[in-house]
């Protein structure tokens, strides 16, 4: 199979005659009305009995949202001559009629149905080639985006080279010195890359639910897994695209009242935690992407994420609004009569607001608007009022029932109630020492979301400087995250909030252990195995946490700040698609066949000493090298307070 844009075509071998005694050679091909989750409400067909083209429909349900959407495709087939046609029902074919429609009753889903075409012996090579064109406008639009990307007579090998071209011209943005580096790091690299670009998808003009001149982007599946790695990547790679998809964020909230924080074919997805969108807006106005979108409209947007709650806020906006103005934290068993949602993950949601009220600042600062800054700071720090410092944790650690080993560290974040009191969770919760499956969007979930309480507590990416205080300094925060990376099982890097994790070491003056932590995880999670992709690849962010990994520069989204740590090979460079200039990262003294110097000694930026741990976006947009030189132990590069990236508590803004 080959595609483009709108169109997929099949190129299907047949056996032929298996031997002498076989029934005559006839091939058919049977379209099945189906979807993959059996979610068809309903549907219809019909087949051209001389041309054989199959066209159809179905309703379905998206995968993890509300409502239902539209389905259209067109099927041409070339290569063989037409011998007979017919529609199926409930698995009985038959050659008339040659078009029906089927429904389900309501309480159960349509019977399978669909239509079939049998042809002569293929003309040559016993192929048939199938071209399949989709839209969710109609059918004739769905046979126009065919007969326009991919006419006859069909070429697949031509179609196929124009979908490799399409794809090199994205990827030729990047290149990589691979001296030294074995093909399972550069297999696990552009394996990466790949996958980091396929979602959002460019559904320009094949919206049916309003009529815009602004693009139309889908598949945000969803924005809590990829705002922390894939926008950003797609910033650095292809910002033409990341400023359409944000001009299509805002296209979504004029006409659905609010942005999502997913959304699928059509539908709005389910919400996670926070208004997530927020903080891709403000990761791409953080760095510098002004021109073509409408930020008038944009701070509309998150402000009203943060002001106003909707009716269903499982599926958009932010829940609990009123208990956030008034207690300063999201309380366990809320009383909320002003919107519906599940009433669970009390403290992932208190750390998510948080932040993307921090984003909200980022943006409002960039507009001048003083007071907004003031107000929306003060509010990303009421992931304090969550905070336990008496709150321990002990752990099965070995998972089996042998007593519980204290871990030796204090204060968490907890559940508290409406009336200030703290409940309890235990600080293991949810991960994969204790109940590992059971924190999910379930009615009868916990307080925390795919993830414990000892994550969430790092989850600050605002301000640091204040939580490695809170944590009991730089030295006991670091052993703390140690502690955390090191056990068994309490970080499970196959979910997104585990990301940024690996890399807080910056923020403690210790830039040497993110680099070691990231060669931990790539490749023991990250490989090219079958197994090398740690839990769901979740439209590319496992992907995008690989590639900008190798790569060296890992992004703290919604800030205008990379972390610096080498490269997994001896030169990255991007060339930025609007600007035309190159940033160029360059290792010296780079051993790709042992990784042992893999901390920085020392650094310099287009030929001058550079003593900070972090960098911004600049980099990127007008070029540079970033030259660093590495050693086999830890240096006192990027050790310094003011080496390291900024916080809100020592002057975010100054």
């Amino acid at each position: 199979m080959t595609v483009s844009n709108h169109t997929a075509l099949y190129r299907v071998s047949f056996l032929g005659n298996a031997s002498d005694n076989s029934l005559p050679y006839s091939p058919l091909i049977l379209v099945d009305l189906t979807d993959l989750s059996d979610s068809r409400s309903n549907g219809s067909v019909s087949v051209n009995a001389a041309t054989g083209r199959i066209v159809g429909n179905g309703t379905f349900d998206p995968s993890f949202g509300v409502g239902t959407y539209d389905l259209h495709f067109c099927a041409d087939f070339q290569g063989a001559s037409i011998r007979d046609t017919g529609i199926f029902q409930n698995n009985r074919p038959g050659r008339e009629p040659k078009s029906l429609r089927t429904h389900g009753t309501g309480a159960t889903a349509p019977v399978p149905a669909g239509a079939w075409v049998q042809f002569h012996p293929p003309d040559e090579d016993d192929q048939i080639l199938v071209r399949v064109g989709l839209s969710y406008i109609s059918t004739d639009r769905a046979c126009a985006n065919a007969e326009k990307e991919v006419p006859g007579p069909f070429g697949f090998d031509a179609t196929k080279s124009a979908a490799e071209d399409a794809w090199k011209a994205k990827l030729d943005v990047i290149t990589v010195d691979p001296a030294g580096v074995n093909n399972t790091f550069l297999t696990t690299f552009w394996s990466g890359v790949y996958r980091s670009l396929i979602s959002p998808q460019d559904l320009t003009g094949e919206n049916p639910l309003w009529e815009s001149s602004e693009p139309y982007y889908d598949s945000f599946y969803c924005i809590w897994d990829s705002y922390r790695s894939i926008h950003p990547f797609i910033t650095l790679v292809d910002p033409l695209s990341q400023t359409l998809m944000v001009r299509s964020l805002i296209d979504i909230y004029r006409f659905e009242g609010y942005l999502p924080d997913c959304r699928m074919d059509l539908c709005k997805g389910y919400t996670q935690g926070g208004s997530n969108a927020d903080v891709v807006l403000a990761d791409t106005f953080a760095k510098g992407f002004k021109n073509g979108i409408d930020w008038k409209t944009g701070y509309q947007a998150v402000l009203k994420d943060a002001e106003v709650e909707p009716p269903v806020w499982s599926v958009e906006g932010r829940g609990g609004l009123t208990s956030w103005k008034a207690l300063r934290y999201i309380p366990a068993d809320d009383f909320d009569p002003y919107g519906v949602g599940p009433f669970t993950r009390s403290v992932s949601r208190t750390v998510e607001y948080a932040y993307d009220d921090f984003a909200i600042a980022i943006i409002a600062n960039g507009l001048n608007k003083t007071s907004d800054v003031e107000k929306y700071l003060e509010r990303s720090g009421y992931w304090t009022n969550l905070f336990k410092s008496d709150q321990t944790s002990s752990l099965n650690v070995s998972q089996d029932i042998s007593p519980l080993e204290d871990s030796g560290f204090e204060g968490f974040l907890m559940p508290r109630y409406l009336n200030g009191t703290f409940g309890f969770q235990d600080p293991a919760l949810c991960s994969l020492l204790l109940n590992f499956t059971s924190c999910y969007l379930n009615a009868d979930g916990h307080e925390t979301y795919e993830g414990s309480s000892w994550i969430y507590t790092f989850y600050v990416p605002h301000d640091q400087a204040k939580l490695i205080t809170t944590l009991g300094g730089p030295q006991t925060f670091v052993s703390r995250l140690q502690y955390f990376l090191d056990t068994p099982g309490l970080n499970y890097i196959g979910d997104e909030q585990a990301f940024l994790p690996t890399y807080l070491f910056h923020y403690a003056g210790r830039p040497g252990l993110s680099s070691y932590y990231r060669h931990f995880y790539i490749p023991s999670q990250f490989n090219d195995s079958v197994n090398g992709i740690p839990g769901n690849d979740d439209s590319g962010a496992m992907g995008s946490f690989v590639a900008l990994s190798m790569m060296g520069l890992w992004p703290v989204s919604g800030q205008n700040v990379y972390l610096i740590t080498p490269p997994f090979f001896k030169e990255v460079n991007v060339t930025n698609s609007l600007t035309g200039s190159t940033a160029t990262i360059r290792n010296v003294n780079f051993d790709g066949d042992s990784y042992r110097n893999i901390y920085i000694q020392n650094a310099t930026l287009n030929g001058q000493p550079y003593a900070k741990n972090w960098i911004t976006h600049s980099f990127y947009r007008d070029g540079g090298v970033l030259e660093l030189i590495l050693g086999a132990r830890e240096s006192s590069w990027g050790t310094r307070n003011e080496d390291l990236p900024p916080s809100v508590s020592t002057g975010y803004f100054a």
